[in-house]
């Protein structure tokens, strides 16, 4: 068995331990691993969780094309330019470092309730990581690519989309598995406040419920889907950076 998913195994058990340890000490407050999953595939079951499950999905498909088209079309260019992305990178990191729930009120009063605003909040949660990326991964190639598109006469953009994105691909890569992150939590985040369909909806309810067993069971439903999404991007990273030359 490779060392690897040897380690995964063991830091799952050590998390469920850690988890029903805690249960243990606090049972009114934490749910255990196995009656957690029992009410994961309770709601699983029921009809009344699809459409929230939907809701989520198609807000959070949205924001990543968004995120991911956004990043590319500002990071893409500003490679182009050193001087460009030298004025540019720090501008871009300020507005990722500013606290995107202070900018709420104002995605709800241009967009309104609803889905348009969750997917506001979750594109610009995960647009400024994939442009930081992309702009890097376009700085740091090897100068013999533009020689080699000068050579062959190929106008700017040519030479963006044919040449140098292509050879940008594994820092892009790396961008979108972050963006992707970071997306899903900005949708979950607009969804829990201010929305009335959706797994946030549903979380914020069986908060104001108390209803631990719901609460952890859409955290962990959430919580693998995440997990084996970006463990699936990190994968194709880690295959994309060791590829042959």
């Amino acid at each position: 068995m490779p060392t690897r998913l040897l380690d995964t195994l063991l830091v799952l058990a050590v998390g469920l331990l850690a988890w029903q340890g805690v249960h243990w000490l606090a049972p009114d407050a934490v749910t255990s691993p196995a009656g957690t999953v029992a009410r994961a595939a309770e709601m699983l079951a029921s009809p009344r969780f699809w459409p929230h499950a939907g809701e989520t999905a198609w807000a959070f498909a949205l924001s990543l094309v968004f995120a991911i088209g956004g990043g590319l079309a500002i990071g893409l260019p500003l490679g182009l330019h050193r001087f460009s992305a030298e004025v540019g990178e720090p501008i871009l990191v300020s507005l990722y470092s500013l606290p995107k729930i202070t900018l709420y009120p104002v995605i709800l009063l241009v967009f309104g309730l609803g889905l348009s605003a969750k997917v506001a909040f979750g594109t610009i949660h995960g647009l400024v990581p994939v442009a930081i990326f992309a702009m890097n991964g376009v700085l740091a190639l090897p100068p013999v690519y533009a020689r080699a598109a000068r050579a062959l006469r190929l106008s700017r953009w040519r030479t963006l989309a044919a040449v140098l994105a292509p050879a940008a691909v594994p820092e892009i890569v790396t961008g979108v598995r972050i963006g992707f992150s970071v997306t899903l939590l900005g949708v979950f985040i607009g969804e829990m406040f201010s929305s009335q369909r959706g797994l946030g909806f549903l979380l914020m309810n069986a908060i104001g419920l108390h209803d631990v067993p719901t609460m952890l069971a859409i955290i962990l439903m959430v919580g693998a889907f995440a997990v084996t999404a970006n463990a699936a991007l990190l994968a194709l990273e880690h295959r994309l950076h060791h590829r042959p030359a």
